[in-house]
């Protein structure tokens, strides 16, 4: 079974006893409204966390969403919970069936543009899960078009070409992509057509997080 990788909304409240322990997976956690502490890191709205071990979650006095993205075998189960003061639900789930062999890296990062930009048809070296933070975006793929708003997700395989439009307002989604490790601090982006590798690019990115993660596949 291949491996899978899952992202979650997890809302918490301001209650004092409110904590979320998670089990040792792979994950990036973005927050998204309020803040929280996280292994004992104020992580704010805007920011965001990437760590392999057990891991707790404690809301702030306004209380805080976050999105978490998780890698695990294609035979764990999902890491949902409901604690007192606590809603979460998954948002979006893919198998990988592009996961790169050997050594990976986990990176998480945000693609914004500018109203009415775009990114050239276009591949990557692994699979990823985005999802809008804010504007809009359309994604064209595999001959079909698909559009998004905020709190949209949805899931690129890595090999197959996709152009992205944005719509008449800046616009920006968060991204976590497991890649080669070989790829660490280096672009994982190959444009199709090359009189396209030229023209100037209007997506500008922010990395939160890339990492080497000690989820491997076998060559």
């Amino acid at each position: 079974m291949h491996p899978v990788l899952r992202l979650y909304e997890d809302v918490l409240s301001s209650a004092e006893n409110v904590v979320f322990e998670l089990p040792p997976l792979p994950r990036f956690i973005f927050v998204v409204h309020g803040a929280a502490v996280i292994e004992g890191k104020t992580i704010n709205a805007g920011e965001g966390w990437q760590g392999e071990g057990t891991v707790t979650v404690k809301p702030s006095v306004a209380g805080v969403t976050c999105w978490r993205w998780e890698l695990a075998r294609g035979d764990q189960g999902s890491t949902t919970a409901n604690a007192p003061g606590m809603a979460t639900h998954e948002k979006f789930t893919a198998f990988l069936e592009t996961l790169p062999k050997g050594d990976l890296l986990m990176r998480a990062d945000s693609v914004a543009f500018p109203p009415g930009g775009c990114a050239f048809m276009h591949t990557h070296q692994g699979p990823g899960i985005r999802c809008l933070i804010e504007g809009g975006i359309r994604i064209d793929t595999h001959g079909r078009s698909t559009s998004y708003g905020p709190g949209g997700a949805w899931y690129e395989a890595g090999p197959d070409p996709v152009f992205a439009q944005a719509a008449d307002t800046a616009s920006r989604f968060i991204r976590v992509m497991i890649l080669p490790q070989a790829l660490l601090g280096k672009s994982s982006i190959q444009y199709v057509n090359e009189d396209d590798k030229a023209k100037p690019k209007t997506q500008a990115y922010k990395i939160y997080a890339d990492a080497a993660i000690a989820f491997a596949v076998k060559k």
